[in-house]
């Protein structure tokens, strides 16, 4: 790895068709269910896509100590600021057009040169890395949002400029990021168990509290009944982000429409499984099969044949969010 721009600066670029094809592997291992999805774009966009997927599946593993998204790491805590500090080093120097020994860094430098993804919404992005490097737990509805705004949202944001939003675009770029809220609910919904595992939790307190589930004992088997009534809410808030997306993708070319609608049914049905899934649902790992993969790629084209139905905006936006971070000195 470089360790300054003048170090980095003596290292030969890599190919960009060396690092498509490295992003290609990554999220063929790393999410089979976006891989599917993405397989709908155009060539262009279809690469553009697994650069920025590659360069998220390797912050989040740096910063979660795990090999394309398994298990949470074990090492104490006083090495997360040091993950942090090397994604932020790594991801400066790709912005800055530098090769950074990375192929993971090296293609978001790549595209982000294509399309213009900027410092600040990398910054985004990682800022729930830092909200999980000092133990963050949420709150309250407002606080759950806001990290996921961080972990998915914002690259919701990020991959929309990929499909050709324009940067100035807000209210369709606010619905992008709802589409990453729905993905990032779902999955806080599924992986329960896993982040017990890693020692995390991100069930609102407050969730917890009116679910009368002590700290720490959200998974013990008097309490599962009450925790799978928490899964609902958390399905049925990411229901209504995923209906408000749905609107902003029919702003999109149709195969950028078919993608995005595929990849809401297909990871929507996970929030739903889990929610239907009862008591012991957490006892293995939920998932879409491929030929539920292949359903919902089906339904979808239809749906972006058509218009969707008119959703009302969730109460918690990307930008509502962001404001209420800057009132509380986030």
């Amino acid at each position: 790895m470089a360790d300054s721009p003048a170090a980095a600066a003596d290292q030969t670029w890599p190919d960009r068709a060396a690092l498509v094809t490295h992003a290609r592997e990554t999220i063929a291992r790393g999410s089979k269910s976006f891989a599917a999805a993405s397989q709908l774009f155009d060539r262009t966009t279809r690469e553009r896509v697994w650069l920025l997927y590659a360069w998220c599946r390797a912050c989040d593993d740096i910063a979660d100590e795990q090999d394309l998204g398994g298990e949470l790491g074990t090492t104490p805590g006083g090495d997360a600021a040091e993950r942090l500090a090397t994604i932020r080093r790594l991801t400066d120097l790709a912005l800055a057009g530098l090769p950074t020994g990375n192929p993971d860094f090296d293609a978001l430098g790549v595209v982000a040169a294509e399309c213009g993804l900027t410092r600040a919404m990398a910054e985004d992005v990682i800022e729930g890395f830092a909200l999980d490097a000092a133990d963050w737990t949420p709150r309250g509805e407002a606080d759950l949002l806001r990290y996921c705004f961080h972990v998915a949202g914002a690259v919701g944001v990020m991959m929309a400029v990929v499909m050709g939003v324009a940067p100035d675009d807000e209210d369709t770029l606010d619905r992008a990021c709802d589409l990453g809220l729905a993905f990032q609910l779902g999955n806080i919904a599924r992986d329960v168990a896993e982040d017990d595992r890693g020692g995390r939790c991100y069930l609102p307190a407050e969730w917890l509290a009116e679910a009368d589930i002590p700290p720490g004992e959200q998974l013990r088997p008097c309490h599962r009944a009450a925790l799978v009534e928490v899964a609902k809410r958390l399905a049925a808030l990411a229901a209504d982000y995923e209906a408000s997306a749905r609107v902003g993708a029919a702003r999109l070319g149709f195969r950028q429409r078919w993608a995005i609608l595929s990849a809401a049914g297909i990871y929507g049905a996970i929030a739903r499984k889990v929610a239907a899934g009862g008591p012991r649902v957490w006892d293995a790992r939920v998932f879409t099969s491929k030929g539920e993969k292949i359903r919902w790629v089906l339904r979808a084209g239809l749906q972006a044949l058509g218009r969707p139905r008119g959703a009302p905006r969730p109460q918690w936006s990307r930008s509502s969010l962001k404001a209420w971070a800057s009132r509380r000195g986030a």
